[in-house]
């Protein structure tokens, strides 16, 4: 176990999306600084070949591994953690933590034994997903969807662009399935962008169901790493940074949102590749 008092964490994704990872890191670890890496000019991942893919995020990593230092890096991506993370390990002495489709809890929580992975299309056809599936839920109906905007979708709503719910609806109708007396129950996020528009899914949705969420999990292996917080009821303050591989202009509903999800009094940090 790495024993640090106040962390360094880069926590990275594509674009927004890995904030909900971010937040419960922030609350589990209030001592740490946080250093969130969106490559936005990169984004999205969903359609991008593998090898581009990995080509992208170790180019990405790399740069932010030499400007923070960081003790300890969070791929809060499931396209990219799906395929990249051997070959992270293999260049890099930091630790890192994925984000893979919760794939076991689903299977776990599922009384009907049938539910949805919603989905980039990258998850979706990744042979780890297929793996996961075969391992953990091969007794289970499993529905994969990949909308193709919805991540999109996610990351202007966060920016305070509006939301069209009969599209999201759309987006998300596929995961409901009814059939020889069995219906989906439970629906996994396998994307990190989704569960920012949790609370419109759950209202749109045909019926009830389990959303599944990696990221307290994820937070939680954080902690057994870098080593318990000194206290959990630390206010933060200061310190953090919000990178973009693209020129940002910190607007005041981007700052509201990072500040929301855990960033707090960030600097804005261009992160140029080179």
């Amino acid at each position: 176990m790495i024993d640090h008092a106040s962390p360094t964490i880069v926590v990275f994704d594509s674009g927004l999306g890995g904030l909900t990872v971010l937040s419960p890191i922030a609350a589990r670890l209030p001592d740490s600084r946080l250093v969130y890496v969106a490559d936005e000019a990169g984004f999205p991942y969903g359609g991008r070949s593998e090898q581009d893919l990995l080509a992208r995020v170790e180019r990405v990593i790399a740069a932010a591994i030499d400007r923070f230092r960081p003790d300890l890096v969070v791929v809060a991506c499931n396209t990219a953690s799906t395929l990249v993370l051997p070959q992270l390990r293999a260049r890099f002495a930091v630790p890192f933590v994925g984000t893979v489709p919760a794939i076991k809890p689903a299977a776990e929580q599922s009384k009907s034994r049938c539910f949805a992975i919603l989905a980039t299309e990258g998850t979706a056809k990744r042979d780890y997903t297929r793996a996961l599936i075969a391992q953990f839920a091969k007794d289970c109906r499993v529905i994969i969807h990949s909308p193709p905007a919805l991540a999109s979708r996610a990351e202007a709503w966060l920016r305070g662009e509006g939301l069209d719910e009969q599209a999201l609806l759309a987006d998300i109708a596929p995961c409901f399935v009814s059939a020889d007396g069995a219906q989906t129950d439970a629906i996994v996020l396998g994307c990190t962008h989704y569960p920012l528009l949790l609370e419109a899914m759950t209202r749109l949705a045909p019926w009830p169901v389990t959303w599944i969420d990696p990221a307290p999990a994820i937070a939680k292996r954080v902690e057994h790493l870098l080593g318990p917080a000194a206290s959990a009821a630390t206010i933060r303050t200061g310190a953090d940074v919000f990178v973009s591989t693209s020129p940002v202009v910190m607007s005041e509903g981007l700052h509201q949102a990072l500040h929301r999800y855990g960033l707090a009094d960030q600097a804005l940090v261009h992160l140029e590749l080179g």
